[in-house]
């Protein structure tokens, strides 16, 4: 485990409450003052810093296409990517049983860390920092965001991606359904077959699910390629 000066480096800040920065790679299987509730907090001021960034950046975008492009770079997928670009699995307070299972690699983990690390970032220093901070870390990613890819959802970028390189399409299947039929929650798998990878993603609709099982599973397969 690399020590969390490092990780300061990375994500351009230093913290002044050092357990603050602990508790955001904390996993809940690791201790009780885990990093849940500032996931939450980071996941609530992330949407607002992209979303913002979305709107001075591309007037000719109109509402809804705004929040489509918004939910592509606020998904798991993306977190993901980013996570791995600085390498949070080198960071993470995990108990043993989730290492043995593979958990510091795991999309899900590292994604929620990175909102965690927002959430705190924010929870000490406020929005300009976390902003700052936020548009640091998604730099590359806006900076490759021409007006097709925002035109194309994640199912399409998958498809296109795997018929590039001769691969089957990707199968899509709803593997959990929860809640009131005026609340109801769907999680969704994308398997990929020939890559043996396998992704999912939960949103209030099917559709919405499998873009985001989609989208994480459009960043596995980029990392593989590099």
């Amino acid at each position: 485990m690399l020590p969390l000066t490092e990780l300061e480096e990375r994500i351009g800040y230093e913290f002044t409450d050092k357990k603050l920065l602990r508790r955001a790679v904390t996993h809940r299987s690791f201790a009780q003052e885990h990093n849940e509730r500032l996931e939450f907090l980071g996941d609530s001021v992330l949407n607002c810093v992209i979303g913002y960034a979305l709107f001075l950046r591309d007037k000719h975008f109109n509402e809804g296409e705004l929040s489509r492009v918004r939910a592509n770079l606020v998904c798991e997928g993306t977190l993901f990517e980013i996570a791995t670009r600085i390498d949070i699995s080198s960071f993470l307070f995990m108990g043993e049983g989730e290492i043995k299972t593979g958990g510091a690699h795991r999309p899900s983990i590292l994604a929620d860390a990175m909102e965690a690390i927002f959430g705190a970032v924010f929870r000490e220093a406020g929005f300009e920092t976390a902003q700052r901070v936020i548009l640091h870390l998604y730099e590359p990613i806006l900076t490759a965001l021409t007006p097709e890819k925002m035109s194309k959802d994640p199912k399409t970028r998958l498809q296109e991606l795997l018929q590039g390189e001769h691969l089957p399409r990707p199968e899509y299947a709803i593997v959990n359904t929860t809640g009131a039929a005026h609340e109801r929650s769907f999680e969704c798998e994308c398997r990929i077959h020939s890559l043996n990878i396998v992704t999912t993603g939960k949103a209030a609709s099917r559709r919405a699910a499998e873009q985001a099982a989609a989208e994480t599973a459009l960043a596995l397969v980029k990392e593989r390629s590099k």
